[in-house]
């Protein structure tokens, strides 16, 4: 039987794997990688390929929860591994290949990153244990607005909790949701309860992991204008009540002045 390693390759790039990860990955017969719930900088994965001298067979989201390539190189290889942009686990897909996997009789190891879920939060000076349950935005399309992105947050609102809102991305069609957008989308469908009221103060971060790096907290209505630079981006919906370290954390990134804006 196979032994499937699970490993997180952080934020930004290849760079971010660590030592143990390197090793790991070198000593495992066949290598896989996803790059639909995030992606790392363009070339990252080449790169990592030339440097534990193998291949990396980057996986479609079909491919990858069909489970087949990965269980097959099971079968016939003593260590696989699947790179994970991020945190392996914080995708429910991968949990679903690690039981499969063990049905089958397989072994697996697990070796975390860095997750947006932790550092959107370190970033802007947020509590982490003051964020609730995380949300998705999708693309909109015609007859398509879920409601469930708006219920996370005033669910979590209602407790005192922030949100994290991560934007869905179409990486093999270079598509990627905005920041900006988001915000447009959230306050077209807003409900009572859900965003701070009269369009007041979010967060927004973006290329977090990299060394550009940003971040911009302010009014919605006036973030909705912003540019925010190239992808990845997420929305930060703080809290109805901030502790007095998180507000002054935040008033560093607050947006002042009509040269953010863009157009």
């Amino acid at each position: 039987m196979g032994e499937l390693w699970f490993i997180g390759a952080g934020l930004s790039d290849e760079r971010d794997l660590s030592r143990r990860a390197l090793d790991a990955l070198r000593s495992c017969s066949a290598v896989f990688a996803e790059s639909y719930t995030s992606v790392l900088s363009p070339g990252s994965f080449d790169r990592l390929a030339a440097e534990i001298g193998r291949p990396i067979v980057v996986l479609t989201r079909t491919e990858l929860e069909s489970e087949t390539q990965i269980l097959a190189a099971l079968d016939s290889s003593p260590r696989v591994a699947l790179l994970v942009p991020g945190d392996p686990f914080a995708a429910t897909t991968h949990v679903s290949l690690r039981e499969s996997a063990e049905k089958a009789g397989h072994a697996w190891r697990y070796l975390p990153n860095a997750s947006i879920a932790t550092a959107a939060a370190g970033f802007l000076g947020l509590m982490s244990y003051r964020f609730g349950r995380i949300t998705s935005l999708p693309f909109p399309e015609p007859g398509f607005a879920p409601t469930s992105p708006l219920e996370a947050i005033r669910s979590n609102r209602s407790v005192g909790l922030h949100s994290l809102v991560l934007l869905d991305l179409r990486p093999a069609e270079q598509k990627f949701l905005t920041a900006g957008e988001g915000l447009r989308l959230l306050g077209e469908r807003e409900e009572p309860g859900t965003l701070p009221a009269g369009g007041g103060p979010v967060a927004v971060v973006a290329r977090i992991g990299s060394e550009s790096a940003r971040a911009w907290y302010g009014p919605r209505r006036e973030l909705e204008g912003l540019e925010f630079g190239p992808p990845l981006h997420a929305i930060v919906i703080p809290a109805p009540d901030l502790h007095f370290e998180e507000r002054s954390a935040l008033e560093r990134f607050r947006t002042r002045g009509p040269e953010r804006h863009s157009g």
